[in-house]
């Protein structure tokens, strides 16, 4: 045995497939500022960056602070009253939790994304019970790559770690729980550009699905 008594995932593109919500925020947001709506297959590999990359990407470099602001909170309300609609867990990882449960395994979140929007994700998925710890952006002092959100899950899941196993789609991810000490993999399945190498991340595994999670504990 690993010696994994906890799982962790990453919430955008790792646990949840967020995008088509997200991106179509995104398009809603175009719509109101005259603006081209992108290309869906361009949005998604964005989408694990946050709001502002998304900004960013649909606005080009906006250069007056108060109108990437407005913009950025414009976004969000958008996409906070359309939450969960077509948002879903990736195919796969409903049978990666429930092994986990029934096999004397806890599991958790550590995400970016601000607590006002994850919690509400999460409850409307059904999974904040389910959850031995849910960690947003606005949790600790520090959000990740740092490793003060992974500790601070840990604490709450009552794991070492080297107890847990951190799951992500980003190299962020990879790094914070690196940085924490803990075993990561890379969900190549999630929100990763084209031109990215994953390779280069330093991750334990690259995992092609979610069920490939259960090889490595």
């Amino acid at each position: 045995m690993s010696g994994i008594k906890t799982v962790l995932f990453d919430l955008d593109g790792t646990l949840v497939d967020t995008a088509p919500d997200m991106a179509a925020a995104l398009d809603i947001l175009c719509r109101e500022e005259n603006q081209p709506v992108l290309p869906y297959e361009k949005v998604r590999p964005v989408v694990s960056n946050g709001s502002i990359a998304l900004i960013r990407l649909a606005f080009g470099d906006v250069e007056d602070q108060q109108r990437l602001d407005y913009l950025k909170q414009r976004y969000l309300d958008i996409y906070q009253k359309n939450i969960c609609i077509d948002s879903t867990t990736f195919e796969g990882i409903d049978r990666v939790l429930e092994h986990l449960e029934h096999n004397g395994l806890n599991w958790g979140v550590v995400t970016n994304k601000p607590g006002w929007l994850t919690l509400p994700l999460m409850d409307r998925l059904r999974l904040v019970q389910r959850a031995a710890t849910i960690v947003s952006g606005d949790t600790t002092n520090n959000s990740k790559p740092h490793p003060d959100p992974m500790h601070h899950a840990c604490d709450e899941a009552d794991s070492e770690s080297d107890e847990c196993l951190y799951v992500g789609d980003a190299r962020r991810d990879i790094e914070a729980g690196k940085n924490a000490g803990m075993k990561t993999l890379v969900a190549n399945y999630g929100y990763i550009d084209a031109g990215e190498d994953v390779n280069t991340w330093g991750a334990d595994a690259i995992i092609e699905k979610p069920e490939e999670i259960l090889l490595h504990l």
